[in-house]
């Protein structure tokens, strides 16, 4: 018994010559410097200003990047509505995903055609509001009509 504690003891005694001098809050020689309470009292200042820098930074950079989300939702929010008021446009067909289809406006409200303003001879019936195609998951994007093929259905 009396070995086990001797040997907890040379172990504890082992551990504590381990421990870095600089991370000890108190001088290891007589000829170190003491450390007062005013010191310590900057030391903890100057640590409290660091983090608050750095968590401020980091505040920073997420504010920017919930910034930057909320456009972007707003923008897919804006298209989606978008998209809603085009499948309410009367249609006499099924609409296929790839499919370029012209939206045209009359009294009784917008419809969609399969004829461009080209193939009505430049004169259609009703004023020409847009070319558009259905993307597979049902939302629409816009064709410049100018630079779309009006025969490629």
């Amino acid at each position: 018994m009396f070995n086990l504690g001797i040997s907890v003891c040379l172990m504890s005694n082992m551990e504590e010559s381990v421990i870095p001098h600089h991370s000890l809050t108190y001088g290891t020689s007589r000829l170190a410097p003491a450390i007062s309470l005013v010191d310590r009292a900057k030391e903890i200042e100057l640590a409290e200003e660091s983090v608050k820098l750095h968590v401020h930074g980091k505040l920073e950079v997420i504010a920017k990047q919930i910034r930057a989300l909320k456009e972007e939702a707003e923008l897919i929010l804006q298209q989606a509505e978008k998209d809603i008021e085009l499948h309410k446009a009367k249609c006499q067909f099924e609409k296929k995903a790839g499919q370029t289809i012209y939206l045209y406006a009359k009294d009784s409200g917008e419809y969609f055609s399969l004829l461009s303003p080209k193939e009505w001879g430049g004169n259609p019936p009703h004023p020409f509001k847009g070319a558009y195609t259905m993307n597979p998951d049902r939302s629409f994007t816009e064709i410049p009509f100018e630079m779309k093929d009006s025969n490629s259905h």
